[in-house]
């Protein structure tokens, strides 16, 4: 009879495990093998007399390039026509730094503007009463 616990791992809905041990498990998780989406990790343990205990992990992969749009939000409700900036980019071969597509551009805000207008009215009024 074997003296320890054993752990084995599905993804999702697999019959077939990606891998049975003996506890305790230090294991890597590949998701490149994984599409992007939902997912979940299924662990089930069974210790030296058989019982078994199961635990279900949901997690999300996103391996594929990020996407960012400026101009619609979740849950926005919208009429009319709407301009919108949309970025993809990839995390590259995460061993040289590329520096093309790797930052979303973004309108600049109109607080600033307003903060500017501001600046600049305070800076002109501060001016006239400081010199009478």
């Amino acid at each position: 009879m074997d003296s320890k616990s054993k752990v084995i791992i599905f993804v999702d809905d697999d019959t077939q495990p990606i891998g049975e041990f003996e506890a305790p498990v230090n294991f890597e998780l590949d998701t490149r093998k994984l599409i992007d989406g939902l997912h979940q990790l299924k662990i089930v343990s069974k210790d030296p007399t058989g019982k078994e205990g199961i635990k279900i992990i949901p997690f999300t992969v996103r391996n594929g390039p990020a996407i960012a749009i400026e101009g619609l939000n979740d849950n926005d409700v919208v009429d009319g026509v709407l301009p919108l900036m949309i970025n993809a980019y990839g995390k590259g071969n995460q061993k040289q730094f590329l520096i093309d597509g790797s930052e979303t551009p973004k309108s600049v805000p109109s607080w600033l503007f307003a903060a500017i207008i501001a600046f600049i009215a305070w800076a002109i009024y501060f001016t006239i009463t400081s010199l009478g």
